[in-house]
């Protein structure tokens, strides 16, 4: 198993994948980076801080430790754009989501490199999610996948104005069935002052495209959060503890919802 990754056995149907918390760069990488790019200002800030409540739903978890500057995971491998028209990033990101160039002039990577990351980094992980997800749909019958990511609230080159708090994905309906999105979005509703949206500007990645798979019994949420809600959006990317807990306690209260209607709609098979 990769060095890379942290794997956590789950014993309920949930996995958690988190592709872009994390911050390490390996060396050739990181000696053909400019200062804009070693920053690493497009992490999924402390998301796996924000998600320590795993083991109290006894949730499966998939994460790397390296930096999305490496190779972005939930990028389709085949480089196609996953928002055809929109600006977005690539599989081996070479500027940031504002545009700002990441690698110094002519060290940007080529055909041979992205070629390399896929199957030293990128490969490994899938393989650990493919087994993860198997190894749950395998004890209960199904398995429910969410996908964990946040991003700055304010990115005008990715998308107007001000993002809401809680962006939920399911491919338009096609990677979950529909109840599940709907009932991350109720519980959001139910925040007064807490926006959110369903299949807006996120409808998912390709992590939650390519497992999310109803008719096999694997349902693939992502939530796209804006770091407004628990941290500062600036360097050095102070966590805020109160804030983090709450919103945390929001997501940890609309998973057990998911999973409670998983089990009595899904069933189990142990």
């Amino acid at each position: 198993m990769s060095e890379f990754l942290e794997i956590h056995q789950g014993t309920s149907p949930l996995v958690l994948s988190m592709p872009h918390s994390g911050r390490d760069l390996v060396l050739e990488v990181e000696a053909c980076l400019n200062n804009e790019g070693r920053a690493l200002a497009d992490t999924d800030w402390w998301i796996e801080r924000l998600y320590d409540f795993h083991p109290a739903l006894g949730a499966g978890v998939v994460r790397t430790k390296l930096s999305r500057y490496v190779i972005d995971l939930n990028r389709d491998p085949s480089g196609q754009s996953l928002y055809p028209g929109q600006a977005t990033t690539g599989l081996c990101p070479t500027e940031t989501f504002d545009g700002v160039p990441i690698y110094q002039p002519g060290k940007e990577p080529d055909d041979a490199d992205v070629a390399n990351r896929l199957t030293r980094y990128f490969q490994p992980y899938h393989d650990a999610l493919q087994q993860t997800l198997d190894a749950t749909v395998a004890r209960h019958g199904f398995a429910l996948l969410f996908d964990c990511h946040s991003i700055r609230s304010v990115v005008p080159r990715l998308f107007e104005g001000l993002l809401p708090v809680f962006n939920i994905g399911t491919n338009d309906g096609k990677a979950s069935a529909p109840d599940l999105g709907q009932i991350l979005a109720d519980t959001c509703a139910a925040q007064d002052d807490l926006s959110f949206v369903l299949n807006g500007r996120f409808k998912g990645g390709w992590i939650t495209r390519h497992y999310g798979d109803p008719a096999n019994n694997i349902h693939a949420v992502q939530l796209e959060l804006s770091q407004a809600a628990y941290m500062i959006e600036k360097p050095p990317w102070t966590y805020l503890e109160p804030n983090a807990a709450a919103t945390a306690s929001i997501i940890q209260s609309a998973l057990q919802h998911m999973l409670a209607w998983s089990s009595n709609h899904l069933g189990e098979t142990s």
